[in-house]
């Protein structure tokens, strides 16, 4: 079975029906075959982006229930203390900011194009900043459309957007654990949208709260369908449920750590050629247990993530910030070969 099911992920012809039979087949066959398609796919390098995380405020209006993010300390960030944030990034050699948080009525498109230009103009550094449901509330805020705000915040500097408000493209789970959020249908509009301006985004799964491996499977089949037609996304990443300070972590206990490698090496075979790299979430899995995904099928550590408070904040015990030289050194621990990488994975 697996030997057909490596050649049909290569050739990109794996289903749905396929991919649920994979759910319960042979998990240690199912890494190799993962592991295998990995190799085939990227070789052995092990990528990794130096960044920082700047989450500009934890005030949200809009009340996601897995969020332990929201108003954890009660902060917001004027533009002159995340400049500084930056600069110290800067002073490290971060290629990456990653730019978001929570989402509040003064955010209009004006106010992160006023943002991003003061950042622009202080600093030479790859700016990853909001994701779909952020364009969405900023768009409707100002007036105007998520096209129009996708342009404006484009021209001001904003070079890649996140995939993150993904969770699960499911719109029966969606109403249970993020209801005020955009739908299925207007995730991947906006996505859409930006591949077609010319931003490149990453693609998202957040697993292990209420959905079943159906929905998942669901989800992964959308991601490549817009892989396919647009080419946008740079990669997967997965990340588990953390459910401390949740209202939705006491409802569900999260994934195994068995479902975490399955859902490492099931993206693999689904998503194949198509969307070659898979990153694993060190600051939510931890460093060994990513550096097991990165034998299922997985090819990327992440960024050194300087400031990772919204895992933090849900339960992460594995620190937030992991220099280079850890970065290599969990790389080169399972004879793989660590490579420096900017977002959109040009070598450094």
């Amino acid at each position: 079975m697996m030997e057909d099911v490596y050649q049909r992920s290569l050739d990109g012809e794996i289903t749905k029906e396929d991919a649920l039979k994979l759910v319960d087949a042979n998990p240690f066959e199912l890494f190799d075959v993962a592991n295998r398609l990995r190799q085939e796919i990227v070789g052995d390098d092990v990528t990794f982006v130096a960044n920082k995380a700047i989450d500009i405020t934890d005030h949200c209006m809009i009340g996601c229930k897995f969020c332990s993010f929201r108003d954890h300390v009660g902060y917001e960030m004027t533009t002159e203390e995340i400049l500084k944030s930056i600069e110290e990034a800067n002073e490290l050699n971060a290629t990456e900011i990653c730019l978001f948080g929570g989402i509040m009525p003064y955010m209009t498109v004006d106010y992160y194009c006023d943002l991003i230009k003061a950042i622009k103009s202080e600093y030479d550094i790859g700016l990853h900043a909001l994701s779909p449901v952020e364009i969405y509330q900023t768009a409707k805020l100002s007036g105007v459309t998520t096209k129009e705000a996708l342009k404006a915040l484009k021209k001001a500097g904003m070079d890649t957007m996140t995939g993150a408000s993904a969770e699960i493209l499911v719109d029966s789970v969606r109403e249970k654990i993020c209801p005020k959020k955009v739908t299925t249908h207007e995730w991947v509009d906006i996505i859409k949208e930006a591949h077609q301006l010319g931003i490149p985004t990453t693609s998202t799964i957040m697993y292990g709260s209420i959905e079943s491996w159906k929905d998942r499977i669901e989800h992964l089949f959308i991601l490549r369908d817009i892989q396919r037609e647009t080419h946008g996304f740079t990669e997967l990443v997965p990340m588990t449920f953390l459910g401390l300070n949740n209202k939705l972590g006491q409802k569900s206990a999260g994934a195994s750590g068995m479902e975490d490698l399955k859902v490492h090496a099931i993206s693999r075979v689904i998503l194949g050629r198509d969307m070659p790299n898979i990153q694993v979430s060190w600051v939510k899995m931890g460093i060994r247990a990513s550096q097991i995904a990165l034998c299922c099928g997985a090819n990327d550590l992440g960024g050194t993530m300087m400031e990772d408070k919204i895992s933090v904040a849900a339960g992460a015990s594995y620190g937030e910030y992991m220099p280079r030289e850890k970065m290599r050194e969990t790389a080169e621990a399972i004879g793989r070969v660590p490579v420096e990488r900017n977002t959109v994975y040009e070598r450094v």
